[in-house]
């Protein structure tokens, strides 16, 4: 993996240089991304439409896009560590990266029940971003990344990484109550209830912002900012579109509940 790097990059100034740009281009397709959907909802799920090609079996979806996420950044590790040593912070940021990926490409995807086939378009593009954005974290953290002395005990650091630890719990509880809301065989849409569902809509959504912005404040790096950036202007829209959609749907949808913030938006 390294020889092939290098054959790319004539030193870790350029690739370092190029995964700066990378960061930059993230952030301004998270704006370009924003102004496209006010217009257009990320067609996949309850906004699945066939004009975004043909559609490809949620389960399958979900594990192939998800797994390059997963395997690109492993490699990179992997080779990594055999010539470069990984300092602390860099091992724990690393981790929640992985800690991630992991339940969301070999546990997520087989926990599904019934879902909507995902428009080709849709995966297509999931499966880019994650071997784009799985490079961009895992090549930074594994060989560039410097930390001042003690910065695992940073008030940035400890506060990122509770704020992470918080979003993934409130993720992972958020899918769970969102899978129990159906009995097998059970089709159509319910009223989600329970944990954060009780503030707000998107709960999930919520939970996944929350992890990468406490992710981009312990990395305190523009790589990992890219990414909580483009994430929360993603899943904002898709939470304020689920929101409304519910608020359509069902006349006794809790009036209190909000979007994404609870009590806020």
């Amino acid at each position: 993996m390294d020889t092939m790097l290098k054959t790319l990059f004539s030193s870790d100034r350029e690739e370092l240089y190029v995964l700066d740009c990378l960061s930059y281009f993230m952030i301004l397709m998270a704006f370009v991304t924003c102004l496209a959907l006010f217009f257009e909802n990320v067609p996949y799920g309850r906004y699945a439409s066939s004009k975004y090609g043909f559609p490809v079996s949620v389960r399958a979806a979900w594990f192939i896009q998800e797994l390059p996420a997963f395997i690109v950044p492993l490699a990179l590790v992997l080779w990594t560590s055999s010539s470069k040593t990984m300092f602390l912070p860099n091992q724990l940021l690393l981790g929640m990266y992985f800690c991630h990926y992991f339940q969301r490409t070999f546990i997520y995807p087989f926990l599904i029940r019934g879902g909507k086939p995902t428009p080709f378009v849709s995966f297509a593009l999931a499966f880019v971003f994650c071997i784009y954005n799985g490079y961009l974290q895992a090549r930074y953290l594994s060989h560039y990344a410097e930390f001042p002395p003690g910065w695992v005990t940073h008030p940035c650091f400890i506060t990122g990484s509770c704020l992470w630890f918080i979003g993934w719990v409130i993720n992972i509880h958020s899918d769970h109550i969102l899978r129990n809301l159906r009995a097998p065989g059970e089709k159509g849409y319910k009223i989600p209830r329970g944990g954060m569902f009780e503030y707000v809509s998107g709960a999930n959504f919520l939970g996944e912002i929350t992890e990468w912005s406490g992710f981009a404040l312990a990395g305190h790096s523009v790589h990992s900012a890219a990414f909580a950036l483009f994430t929360a202007i993603v899943l904002s829209s898709r939470a304020a579109a689920h929101h409304k959609w519910y608020l359509m749907k069902f006349e006794d949808y809790p009036k209190p509940r909000k979007a994404l913030i609870p009590f806020i938006f």
